[in-house]
């Protein structure tokens, strides 16, 4: 068994305080890894990085206050040397894409066994990219460069007039979060958001939701 200091330290971020205790459990089953602390939203996930220095971070990509994916970028401006491992419910590629581009060097999703979990945090401990069983670098390498097109999107050439609340959902869109997140957000109902989508996509002449999800991740970077 390895003592405390070499063992690997996580700090797990996720507003869910019961899936912060799961996590928890998973972690403590194995001899490897000392979980350091918990934060339930982006601010305090960057807060407590600088404060415990952990080796690794395993953070939620939807978070209040600031998504995982704004504070690890956060994170990554003053150490670039932090590494990444990002849970999420949804693992498309457009959710690949904008974990590695928010520095992060591996995704999962969230009802992930146990053992596919250990091994990817410990992959992303060493160094190396993790997004799933198959998921080569060359195939990383073709998600990026099919999301940087900028023909895919188009946000410059898009003539459109969107009101504040489309722009805020949109926003919230581009962060990752879902239409349940985005409506507690904004005290609005589920149904609603959903429908905003509809409408979104309509109105910017976009087939269908990964479209829309691409649409709104650059969309949310210009405004950065």
């Amino acid at each position: 068994m390895l003592n405390n200091s070499q063992k690997i330290r996580i700090l797990i971020g996720d507003d869910h305080s019961l899936f912060r205790s799961g996590i928890a459990r998973l972690l403590s089953d194995d001899d490897d890894i000392l979980l350091v602390g918990e934060a339930e939203n982006g601010e305090e996930l960057v807060e407590k990085y600088f404060e415990l220095k952990p080796d690794l971070l395993l953070a939620d990509i939807s978070m209040p206050k600031l998504s995982g994916t704004d504070a690890i970028s956060k994170i990554k401006q003053k150490d670039k040397n932090a590494k990444a491992l990002f849970l999420s419910m949804h693992d498309g590629e457009e959710y690949i894409y904008y974990s590695i581009k928010a520095g992060g060097l591996g995704l999962v999703n969230k009802n992930i066994m146990q053992g596919e979990l250990l091994f990817a945090i410990k992959q992303v401990h060493s160094g190396k990219f993790y997004f799933g069983p198959g998921i080569t670098q060359s195939h990383l390498d073709e998600i990026i460069k099919k999301y940087d097109k900028k023909e895919i999107v188009g946000i410059e050439n898009v003539e459109v007039i969107l009101t504040d609340r489309e722009k805020d959902i949109l926003f919230l869109i581009g962060k990752a979060l879902t239409s349940v997140e985005i409506a507690s957000k904004l005290n609005l109902s589920k149904r609603t958001i959903d429908s905003h989508r509809i409408h979104l996509m309509q109105k910017l002449n976009l087939e269908n939701l990964p479209k829309l999800i691409r649409y709104a991740v650059q969309f949310s970077n210009k405004l950065k």
